[in-house]
């Protein structure tokens, strides 16, 4: 029987992971933050030279453009590879090394194949590049909004605060526009629609993780033969999550995917592919240990490295766009009609991701998967699968999330299922102290709360910044 000090704990545990994880994050990205303010600094030494020369600003605003977001992209690389990769490194499915090829990998392929969707909201869905004084009025706009993210994301990573590169460069967007071509110029249905996905991703991230965690707890952990129920769910679950990915990376590539026949066709063999090598895994795993309660996080090793691909693809997909979308602008502003994000600019923002995780990320995977932060292989994979998940949708309909908060949204959906399943296999335990009970009420508190403010206050910021920004170069520039 479960201890009754052990009641309500694995929730607090986890979140106090990822608290110190949050804090660990300053130390691992010290170089990328330096690296950042150095950039700052250049790109305003070239603007104060712009405005003493009085050189037009085409070819300097698409330099400066290509220098601030390169650094983003190294930023956003560097930052949220622990999401991505930390929980298979902790499970022992693979090394750092290999993992952070094989991520890299899966995030330019995401940010190739899947990114427009997301640059296209960020170009065309917050401010009306048309309505601006001309092409080099949509390229001040988006530098400003470059800057003004970059400048806040780094401020607040060495203040240890966990803000969203997606949220920041939203407001940065919405800031630059508004100051430089007034209310008009802004999409506030676009922005409320956002806004919306930032609140419902990281709950439905917590419905799925907690709906996952369920299945398994039930059917496999509290089954009577674990053996058996191991043997039946555990093949078809992860066969699903491989075919339904399979399908939808097929449906990617519209000239040879005719409508959704082929997909499916592929989803269905991939899935069933899938069922048969767990199923002899799930074998194999049970005859090694000679008895029938099979341990998960061997069989776990592998779904978890799937799910860390996934994740790393659904990343890919949804904050290339961070990076794509500025750029966009800044090289088709002077030229009318609707944008087209081509798939070299996509590819060269993954790549930049990717290369940051490279690059400053290794320290950062180290600390969150193989010290502090180990989680549970079951928890860790369905926190993984759902954060993937519901990243890949909210990216196919073209918005921009946080794929951090998503993952604390999953977090909180597993540990409350948890919670819930302990009590109704227990409910005759002794209850927690009331001073215990109100500890923990206020830790998980505390987290919403600072979640929920750092995007509350991220884009306002960044707004304010960018409109800042925006004018000082305007005024500078002379339009």
């Amino acid at each position: 029987m479960t201890r009754p000090d052990r009641e309500y704990r694995t929730l607090d545990k986890d979140l106090g992971r990822i608290t110190v994880a949050e804090s660990a994050q300053f130390y691992a990205v010290r170089p990328v933050l330096r690296l950042g303010a150095g950039i700052l600094l250049a790109v305003s030494l070239i603007f104060l030279a712009l405005g003493l020369t009085g050189q037009q600003p085409g070819l300097i605003v698409t330099g400066a453009g290509f220098v601030v977001a390169g650094w983003l992209g190294l930023s956003i690389g560097a930052n949220d590879i622990s999401n991505s990769l930390g929980p298979a490194v902790g499970a022992g499915a693979i090394a750092i090394g290999p993992g952070l090829v094989l991520v890299g990998l899966a995030e330019i392929a995401g940010a190739t194949l899947a990114g427009h969707a997301v640059t296209h909201r960020l170009a065309e869905g917050i401010v009306d590049t048309a309505v601006l004084e001309g092409g080099a009025g949509g390229q001040i706009v988006m530098l400003a909004a470059l800057i003004a993210a970059a400048g806040w994301i780094t401020v607040a990573t060495g203040a240890n605060l966990p803000v969203s590169t997606s949220h920041s460069i939203v407001g940065a967007i919405a800031g630059a526009g508004l100051a430089a071509a007034g209310s008009q110029a802004v999409s506030w249905d676009g922005i409320a629609v956002m806004a919306l996905a930032w609140i419902l991703t990281p709950v439905a991230a917590a419905i799925l993780a907690g709906a996952l965690l369920a299945l398994l707890r039930v059917r496999v952990a509290e089954a009577e033969d674990r053996g058996r129920g191991a043997r039946t769910w555990l093949p078809p679950m992860v066969g699903a999550m491989v075919g339904l990915f399979t399908a939808y990376i097929a449906t990617l590539f519209p000239a040879v995917s005719l409508g959704l026949i082929l997909p499916l066709l592929l989803g269905l063999a991939a899935g069933l592919a899938t069922m048969l090598l767990m199923r002899r895994r799930v074998d194999q795993v049970l005859a090694e240990s000679g008895s029938d309660k099979p341990g998960m996080k061997r069989i776990l090793r592998q779904p978890l490295l799937f799910a860390a691909v996934m994740m790393a693809f659904a990343h890919g997909a949804g904050d290339a766009g961070n990076v794509a979308a500025p750029l966009l602008v800044i090289l088709t502003s002077a030229q009318p009609g609707e944008l087209q994000a081509p798939l070299l600019l996509l590819a060269v923002a993954g790549t930049i991701i990717a290369l940051g995780a490279a690059l400053f990320g290794r320290r950062l995977v180290g600390m969150v998967g193989e010290g502090i932060t180990r989680l549970n292989p079951a928890r860790a994979f369905c926190i993984t699968l759902a954060t993937a998940m519901i990243v890949l949708f909210a990216s196919g309909l073209g918005l921009p999330v946080s794929s951090t908060h998503v993952a604390v949204g999953g977090v909180f959906g597993v540990g409350f299922v948890r919670e819930m399943l302990d009590r109704r296999s227990a409910p005759m335990r002794a209850d927690l102290p009331v001073e215990e009970r109100r500890r923990r009420q206020l830790i998980r508190r505390s987290h919403v709360v600072t979640i929920t403010a750092a995007w509350m206050v991220t884009v306002p910021i960044t707004a304010l910044l960018g409109a800042l920004c925006c004018l000082a170069m305007l005024s500078l520039a002379g339009i």
